[in-house]
């Protein structure tokens, strides 16, 4: 006889049933039966089929349009200290492999790739930088930071303190309270700005002010691949932030490099990230709008043979993806326009709704108006301490591209 689960059960429609055997770890609203009021919210709750068969178990969430996150497909799972404590293990254990023991400065924390719905734990040497985006896991934060802590204390990292960006919008859907700051279960040093060496090059990160956890640290091997192709380049750096790929390819060799952002701000911490690297020298910076800095440097014939477009997400939903290829065409058209024969072209999309066909059809599509044609040199994904789940789109969403104009 089978033994009797502990978790109250939420019997979900066959398309449900569908999409988790094929990898998916979501639940909507929609696609559930009511959940009594008396399961609280972020509870574990065991997903059946139609007919009844059990599918794995989720944390509940009462208000958001995903209703429930799977948590695990093993039915002797229960999720106790332990229970975190080895999903943690595994998460740090799979970055010391794939980042060849250098992780320093990465994704510690992948949220659903790696077992831990909602949750993102950045690393910034002594530092970690975290964002919970799901009912299920701020009720649950304390335990994962400490545990957190104790696994990297075992491995001889003291952690100084844990910098909580909980101010997306995000939160909001899950009825949590937007906000940041230091976490105040441990101790903290205070200053939320830190250095990072990344590739070789030396950042000065800020936790608190800088875009999503401070760093962009899913394209550090897209910025290596990009600097080996910079030698004797001069290159144009289009929404540099803090200058990573500007600075990778100064490093690389690169004659001479122009990065460009529209925040004055981002311009100053790239300014101030080659001071601190010693190729001030070979760098320039312009706070610009990219749409209208590429035809004004089209007309004065700048002498540009690599441009590099890592632009923020244009669409965070389906209902925007037209007006993003469009935007998407135009950049990549300007800097087509922009580059000589035989100059290299790095670009990218980080919005999972921009999928890899999309993207390509919108860069074919540039070049097809712009009157060239590209020779693929590489094509690239996310660094890998930002996992794929196949099955789960949601994970899979930065493309990165390097071409020569022929």
């Amino acid at each position: 006889m089978k033994p009797e689960r502990p978790y109250p059960i939420a019997r979900v429609t066959a398309k449900a049933e569908n999409l988790i055997r094929k990898g998916f770890l979501w639940v909507y609203d929609t696609e559930a039966a009511p959940i009594p009021d008396e399961v609280e919210n972020g509870a574990p709750v065991d997903l059946v089929s139609p007919k009844g068969a059990w599918l794995g178990t989720a944390l509940l969430s009462r208000e958001s349009k995903i209703r429930l996150r799977l948590l695990s497909r093993n039915p002797n799972d229960r999720f106790d200290r332990a229970f975190f404590r080895r999903r943690l293990s595994y998460a740090i254990s799979y970055r010391e492999t794939v980042m060849g023991g250098d992780i320093g400065a990465c994704r510690l924390v992948f949220g659903e790739a790696d077992g831990l719905p909602g949750l993102t734990v950045d690393r910034f040497g002594d530092l970690l930088v975290s964002q919970v985006l799901f009912y299920g896991m701020e009720t649950r934060k304390a335990v994962l930071y400490e545990e957190l802590v104790s696994l990297l204390s075992e491995k001889g990292v003291t952690v100084r303190g844990i910098f909580e960006r909980n101010d997306s919008a995000l939160r909001a859907l899950e009825g949590l309270k937007s906000e940041k700051g230091w976490y105040e279960g441990l101790p903290h040093p205070g200053s939320a700005e830190t250095e990072i060496v990344e590739n070789g090059v030396r950042y000065l990160v800020d936790l608190e002010n800088g875009q999503k956890t401070g760093f962009f640290l899913d394209q550090k091997y897209n910025r290596l691949a990009a600097a080996r192709l910079a030698k004797g380049r001069t290159v144009l750096d289009c929404f540099t932030h803090t200058g990573s790929f500007g600075l990778n390819a100064a490093m690389g060799g690169a004659k001479h490099v122009t990065c460009a952002d529209i925040s004055e701000e981002a311009v100053s911490m790239a300014k101030a990230n080659a001071e601190r690297n010693g190729l001030s020298g070979r760098m320039d910076f312009l706070t610009a709008d990219v749409f209208e800095l590429l035809p004004r440097l089209l007309a004065e014939h700048a002498p540009y043979d690599y441009v590099i477009l890592d632009p923020p997400a244009f669409t965070k939903s389906r209902r925007t993806v037209k007006d993003a290829a469009r935007g998407y065409k135009e950049i990549n058209y300007r800097a087509m326009r922009l580059l000589p024969r035989g100059g290299l072209l790095a670009t990218c999309s980080c919005s999972h709704f921009m999928t890899a066909p999309l993207f390509e059809e919108a860069v074919k599509s540039a070049a097809d108006d712009a009157g060239v044609s590209l020779k693929l040199i590489e094509a690239r994904r996310q660094s890998p301490d930002h996992p794929v789940i196949l099955g789960m789109p949601e994970s899979d969403y930065l493309k990165f591209y390097l071409f020569q104009i022929v």
